[in-house]
């Protein structure tokens, strides 16, 4: 045997446990809820073949709308603010000294490690219309804030406003990207008169858009999959008939209620496939967009 087919075969036995992982946990489920999708299926009674009925039931059904719509609706408020408030914060703690920017940085990212049900819980008791921490610091600036999980169209702007509690990873990802700009790229930009502005424009955005856009498109998968937080606010056991509302009625929330609630399995696997199919058209939109705005040194 070859050095290089022995070389080959040492280094499929170190892939060999991912290869197995991703066989029998990914592909084989997805390739299983593919085939349940053209079923009925409601684990307690076989199985029966329907064709293109779940897909036809979905185009049809009005929550499956509505709860598209509210997914879009989250994710086009939530990603553009919480990668510029990152940014921002990225940027505050470039200019700070080593040791409190790593104090910061900390702080910063111990809130993503936050369990996402004490996250949906929080969310209630900040901003709970009557007793709430949120509108009683708006009073103190005489607003009278609105009743943010009851009222439908506050209920996706107040769950926006929690998400930002969970962008400490973005942060960490924005610093390191920041910590890589040369430095002499801001001098010369300096000499030739530029103003803060312009730095920030032409050459801070274009050196670290790599990092803005891997973050784009973790972001948007990660709204589009939006369940734990929501789920625990709204649609808890002790909460569905309280808060129960069509305006947090998220898509995967759907998702899971179809197979777990009322075991209509192939259904839930015909929505999961219409949310992949849709992350897929997102991201393939995103990466060809960023052929004209993401700039790699290599190129």
């Amino acid at each position: 045997m070859t050095v290089r087919r022995r070389e080959t075969w040492a280094a499929y036995g170190f892939l060999s446990p991912w290869i197995v992982g991703f066989l029998v946990f990914l592909a084989g489920p997805m390739v299983a809820s593919l085939v349940l999708s053209f079923t009925d299926y409601d684990v307690l009674t076989s199985t029966a073949f329907v064709g293109g009925e779940n897909y036809r039931m979905l185009l049809a059904d009005p929550k499956v709308r509505t709860s598209l719509a509210n997914t879009m609706f989250y994710t086009v408020l939530h990603v553009p603010l919480t990668m510029a408030v990152a940014l921002g914060l990225a940027m505050l703690l470039a200019r700070a000294g080593r040791r409190s920017a790593g104090f910061f940085r900390t702080i910063f990212y111990l809130p993503t490690i936050t369990p996402k049900v004490a996250v949906g819980v929080l969310f209630l008791l900040l901003f709970n219309g009557q007793i709430g921490l949120i509108n009683e610091m708006l009073g103190w600036v005489g607003i009278n804030g609105p009743d943010w999980t009851s009222d439908g169209p506050w209920i996706k702007p107040g769950l926006v406003l929690m998400s930002a509690w969970s962008l400490g990873s973005t942060v960490i990802i924005y610093l390191a990207a920041l910590q890589n700009v040369p430095r002499d790229l801001y001098e010369a930009a300096e000499m030739d008169g530029a103003s803060p502005w312009a730095r920030f424009r032409a050459v801070t955005v274009p050196m670290i858009s790599g990092a803005l856009f891997f973050t784009l498109i973790i972001n948007t998968i990660s709204s589009l999959q939006t369940f734990d937080e929501v789920y625990t606010a709204f649609f808890g056991s002790a909460n569905q008939q309280t808060y129960g509302n069509d305006a947090a009625l998220f898509y995967v929330i759907y998702l899971f209620q179809q197979a777990f609630q009322f075991l209509h399995m192939g259904y839930a696997s015909a929505l999961a496939w219409l949310l992949f199919l849709i992350i897929v058209l997102i991201t393939l939109v995103q990466v060809r967009l960023s052929r004209r705005f993401v700039y790699y040194e290599s190129e």
